[in-house]
């Protein structure tokens, strides 16, 4: 592929999980193909390709994935006594996959295309677009009933802020991954602000959740 950045790395198919450039996931990781997953991680790259699962077709003969994720490396690692794992991954690269390889492991791997993204670092927001952020998440939080060190949230930088909000904001998976597929930060941040806005509003709705066809 002309222009194309290849990588090839386990796949960790995590509904909700969502992972920046940039950005920290900690997981839990507790089934056996994925702890043998961290294992053979560790012990090659260090990396692991965060993706999203698709609606559940039930005659599809593996779960269907998006295709755009994130790279994560693993910056933290706890092995428990029963083998589980708890992992800290730092992510470095969006990506978008060429096409899954069959390595005889328990769990999936796929070549990866990393120069599908833009994901230098990127411009500041404007000030209107930072303070909308911040305002829309207090209300969001105060229509959540959740309990935020705003004084903390404030002092983020424009892109953790950002995607801080994406990674833990109870959206769905296709609203989660509209997000990580955004090229900018400001257009991410417009999305993210609408998302907010919505939750907010549906509150007392039921089964009334932000989602992006």
């Amino acid at each position: 592929m002309s222009g194309a950045l290849p990588m090839r790395a386990p796949l960790f198919p995590l509904a909700g999980a969502i992972l920046f450039p940039r950005a920290q996931l900690p997981l839990h990781i507790f089934e056996p193909r994925y702890r043998e997953m961290v294992r053979d991680a560790v012990d090659g790259g260090g990396h692991i390709a965060m993706v999203q699962p698709r609606a559940i077709d039930d005659g599809a003969r593996v779960e269907p994935i998006y295709p755009v994720g994130c790279v994560g490396e693993i910056v933290g690692l706890e092995e428990l006594e029963d083998g589980r794992f708890n992992i800290i991954l730092n992510g470095s690269h969006r990506f978008r996959i060429v096409s899954e390889v069959d390595l005889d492991t328990p769990y999936r791997n796929a070549d990866l295309d990393l120069a599908a993204f833009d994901d230098r670092e990127p411009d500041p927001l404007g000030l209107a677009q930072r303070a909308e952020v911040e305002r829309e998440a207090r209300r969001l939080g105060d229509a959540l009933g959740l309990t935020v060190d705003w004084a903390a949230v404030g002092r983020l930088d424009d892109e953790m802020l950002v995607n801080a909000i994406a990674q833990v904001a109870p959206f769905d998976v296709s609203a989660k991954q509209a997000l990580l597929e955004a090229e900018t930060l400001d257009g991410r941040a417009d999305m993210l602000v609408q998302l907010m806005q919505f939750l907010r509003l549906s509150q007392g709705t039921a089964d009334l959740q932000p989602t992006i066809q």
